[in-house]
C-alpha cells in the first residue's frame, strides 16, 4: 500500500509553512494506482545530504526498471549574494527548503517504495499518509527560481545573515561601537535598519549589512 500512518505524515500547516500549498483538489490516480500524468512532490530528506542524496535517488532510478515513471529531481536553489570577512562579493547557491527535495513522478507501489527504500530521505509530504501533489502555480514559481528565463536578467539577492529583533552591534561608520535591536531586512539591496538609542531616543538606522555583527 502506498503511504503510511497518519502520525508519520506531514500535515497541511506544516507544509504551508515551508511556503507551498498542497493540492487537495484533484485525484489523479488510476484504479490501478496509477497517476494518469507526472506530479511533483516534496520529499522530507536528510539535513545538508540534499544533495547526495538526490545523486543517490537519481543512480537508483537509473538502474531499476521503472525509469519512464520519474521526471527531474531538484534542489530548490537561487542564487544571492555574499560578502567575506574581506569585504568581497561572491554570489553562491542558497537553498530554498533545507531538508527538501522536489521529485517529478508517477506513483505506484513500486516508485514508491524505491523512493522510500533510499537512504537518507523521510517520506513524502501529504496528509493521512497520503503523498500530496504540488499545486501547478507553486513548482511554476519555484522552476522559476531555479531555472531563471535566459531572456530576463536576474538580480541575486543578498544573502544577510540577522533576523528581525536580532541584538547587534556596529562595527564601521558613523555609529560605530553602538548596539541596536534589527528591525527591518533589505535582501533586494544587502541593507538594514537597526533600532537604536541615540541621545536617548530609539532611532531608526539604516546599515549596509557588513556594518554590523551579532552579539
Amino acid at each position: 500500500m502506498i503511504g503510511g500512518s497518519a502520525e508519520e505524515s506531514v500535515d497541511d500547516s506544516y507544509v504551508l509553512a515551508l511556503g507551498y500549498r498542497v493540492n487537495n483538489s484533484t485525484n489523479n490516480t488510476t484504479t490501478e494506482g496509477l497517476a494518469q500524468a507526472p506530479q511533483w512532490y516534496i520529499l522530507k530528506v536528510a539535513f545538508n545530504r540534499e544533495d547526495t542524496i538526490r545523486e543517490s535517488l537519481e543512480k537508483r532510478i537509473k538502474l531499476s526498471n521503472h525509469k519512464e515513471y520519474f521526471g527531474e529531481i531538484l534542489v530548490p536553489t537561487e542564487d544571492v549574494v555574499e560578502f567575506t570577512r574581506a569585504g568581497k562579493k561572491r554570489i553562491v547557491k542558497r537553498k530554498l527548503y533545507p531538508g527538501y527535495l522536489m521529485i517529478q513522478m508517477i506513483i505506484n507501489d513500486d516508485t514508491w517504495f524505491l523512493v522510500r527504500e533510499t537512504p537518507g530521505i523521510g517520506d513524502f509530504t501529504g496528509t493521512y499518509g497520503k503523498p500530496t501533489p504540488m499545486t501547478d502555480a507553486d513548482v511554476e514559481r519555484i522552476i522559476k527560481l531555479v531555472h531563471p528565463d535566459v531572456d530576463q536578467e536576474q538580480v541575486p539577492k543578498t544573502s544577510i545573515p540577522f533576523r528581525s529583533g536580532d541584538r547587534v552591534r556596529v562595527k564601521e561608520g558613523n555609529f560605530q561601537s553602538l548596539e541596536g535591536d534589527v528591525d527591518r531586512i533589505d535582501e533586494a539591496n544587502g541593507r538594514v535598519t537597526v533600532i537604536i538609542n541615540i541621545f536617548g531616543r530609539s532611532t531608526p538606522v539604516e546599515l549596509d549589512h557588513w556594518q554590523i555583527e551579532s552579539l
